[in-house]
């Protein structure tokens, strides 16, 4: 049953118009956004839980003035003095909101009702489609590799500046990659890379 508040916005909507699709997208965000109302007040264990999770977001960033980012070795935005990690005022701490607003991912023209797994493979399918590289299905392959700690003496383990550098070396190649696709895709001349500083590191 659904009834109308003190509040009443009322607009004619025409079924397959752009806003149609966004008050879809809106009442989506919505109706499966709330969860406070699964909540069952007689049940201890999930109070408990309810309670652990409140605790443990009380130290977590909820957005970039957040104090919780001193945790991290972060300046948060329009840092000030008397700033402390878990004792930030937004709602997001809140227990009545178990968790972040739902603008810090989307906002609702843009909600599509995917969990972050979907679209991190959403972002995966597109760039390896503009790479031209085919979905290796051994890379999502849990197994694949034998985990186990290295020592700080061991001779063959790498230095973290090694590491670090090599990490940003191949982020800059995927990005010059990209970055020449989408110029190639749009008809424009390609971006001249080869005034770009760059790292070189050995394998």
């Amino acid at each position: 049953m659904l009834r109308f508040g003190d509040q009443v916005d009322v607009q004619g909507v025409l079924a397959g118009t752009p806003d149609a699709d966004q008050c879809i997208r809106y009442l989506s965000k919505y109706l499966t956004k709330s969860l406070g109302e699964t909540l069952d007040a007689d049940d201890s264990a999930r109070r408990d839980h309810a309670a652990r999770m409140v605790e443990a977001l009380r130290y977590e960033p909820c957005s970039p003035s957040c104090a919780n980012w001193l945790r991290y070795g972060v300046q948060p935005k329009g840092a000030k003095a008397g700033m402390a990690p878990g004792r930030c005022r937004s709602k997001a701490h809140k227990p009545e909101h178990l968790g972040y607003a739902g603008r810090r991912v989307l906002v609702s023209r843009k909600w599509s009702n995917k969990t972050l797994r979907e679209h991190k493979q959403d972002r995966r399918a597109w760039v390896l489609d503009a790479l031209g590289l085919a979905d290796d299905p051994t890379q999502n392959d849990p197994h694949r590799y034998l985990w186990k700690p290295v020592s700080t003496n061991d001779p063959t383990r790498t230095p973290l500046a090694k590491r670090l550098l090599r990490g940003v070396a191949n982020r800059q190649r995927t990005r010059a990659r990209l970055l020449e696709l989408q110029a190639r895709a749009e008809g424009r001349p390609e971006p001249d890379l080869s005034a770009t500083p760059g790292l070189e590191v050995a394998a």
